[in-house]
């Protein structure tokens, strides 16, 4: 299956939303408003058929920092997994994030084989935050804090979103 990567589109939010549903009832996506898909629009690339022109992947990259992102929202349709569709899409916005400067990109994710192919590796809960390999200087730190994102918490792993990750792991990819 032949595929074309490409930034998202908002005649494309109504497919992503699908794809979260996908994967959002078993928990392994969190559930997203759809107004919150519209509002990020701008931060997705998709997957679309060349023959159909039907969208069969997404993902996301969010800018957290100066020099860190959130790769978030990778979903492939059900019926295109295994064909190496998400790896293209992961490669993209790595790519991106490189265009863009990031130098360290995060994830949560159940999928830790997919990413560590990419060089993601996990980052464990530490009560040492200079310790950590996704650690940032105290005044960033604080700066994140203030971020109403729960992707933000996430990364900065607070206490307040674990219930919402339990099982997920940490992942972080220096560029």
């Amino acid at each position: 299956m032949e595929v074309t990567i490409r930034r998202a589109r908002t005649t494309d939010v109504r497919a992503v939303r699908t794809l979260i549903d996908a994967y959002s009832r078993d928990g392994i996506l969190l559930d997203k408003p759809t107004v919150t898909l519209f509002e990020s629009v701008q931060e997705f690339w998709v997957a679309e058929r060349d023959d159909t022109g039907t969208v069969v992947a997404c993902g996301a990259l969010h800018v957290m920092w100066e020099d860190l992102a959130e790769v978030r929202t990778l979903a492939v349709h059900p019926s295109c997994t295994g064909l190496g569709i998400g790896h293209l899409l992961l490669e993209k916005l790595l790519q991106t994030a490189r265009w863009l400067g990031v130098r360290r990109i995060f994830c949560l994710t159940f999928e830790v084989s997919f990413f560590a192919k990419h060089g993601f590796v996990e980052i464990g809960e530490t009560d040492d935050r200079t310790s950590d390999p996704a650690a940032v200087a105290t005044e960033v730190y604080e700066e994140l804090l203030r971020s109403y994102d729960e992707g933000v918490a996430e990364f900065l792993d607070l206490e307040r979103v674990k219930p919402n990750t339990l099982g997920n792991s940490r992942m972080l990819l220096r560029l």
